[in-house]
């Protein structure tokens, strides 16, 4: 039977670890939970190795620093990969990305390399973010869609499910954005490996404990990057061999 693992980055989410941790764990029992605490000091190490010691499916991986949400994702899917894990789930600590939805997307990668959970398509949709917060998101969106020719609606969306398979064809050794930037860089590299990109809709609910890591500097940064991407060539149109990537995506 296929393993899952769902991969929670920390960063300072005391407050919210062990509430998402036993959702996750209600929502898809026979999964595992990897914890990748980038040294908090609010103590959400300490919180996640107390969990992980009360149940031999959750796991914690400690970092150093903070050095970023794409460095510490590439790091469990190191870990995830060497242990044999077939799917690997991308999940945020705050609570913004619904655990009872995950199911859903499990379902998806049964005949998908990659299922996004998607704001920006029908059936998706945004809670409790003021008007500027979901156009910086969905402005975001549709700008590196055309820089880049993305075909997919919701590109900087964080709730995912890669296969082991399909990390294995992305390359991951040349993604090498850190920060906001990194959702975009994973689905550049897996439509030019021709992947299969399911998108299902999701409801996002804006985190009500904690401070979010977001901000305008951040997302000006990475559509700076996005831009350089599209004016050197690194965009999916350029993608090798020629079938347009608009033919290997689909939403749920």
């Amino acid at each position: 039977m296929p393993s899952t693992v769902v991969i929670i980055p920390t960063y300072n989410e005391r407050d919210n670890l062990g509430s998402i941790v036993g959702r996750v764990r209600s929502s898809v029992p026979d999964a595992d939970v990897l914890i990748v605490d980038d040294a908090s000091p609010d103590g959400t190490g300490a919180l996640a190795d107390e969990l992980a010691a009360a149940d031999d499916r959750l796991h914690v991986l400690h970092r150093s620093k903070k050095n970023g949400l794409g460095a510490a994702y590439l790091e469990a899917f190191d870990w995830a990969r060497a242990r044999g894990f077939d799917y690997l789930v991308q999940l945020d600590a705050d609570g913004s990305h619904q655990p009872e939805q995950l199911p859903a997307l499990l379902a998806a990668a049964r005949t998908a390399d990659v299922v996004m959970g998607s704001r920006w398509i029908p059936g998706g949709e945004v809670k409790n973010w003021p008007w500027h917060r979901r156009m910086l998101s969905r402005g975001g969106s549709l700008y590196s869609r055309f820089m880049l020719r993305l075909p997919q609606h919701d590109v900087t969306g964080g709730y995912r499910v890669y296969s082991a398979d399909a990390l294995e064809r992305m390359q991951l050794e040349s993604v090498d954005s850190l920060g906001y930037c990194f959702q975009i860089d994973m689905l550049l590299h897996a439509v030019r490996a021709r992947l299969t990109v399911v998108e299902v809709p999701i409801t996002f609910i804006e985190r009500t404990l904690g401070n979010s890591k977001m901000s305008g500097n951040i997302v000006l940064e990475a559509m700076g990057r996005v831009t350089i991407w599209g004016l050197t060539g690194r965009g999916a149109r350029h993608a090798n061999p020629a079938p347009a990537p608009a033919a290997n995506t689909r939403k749920l």
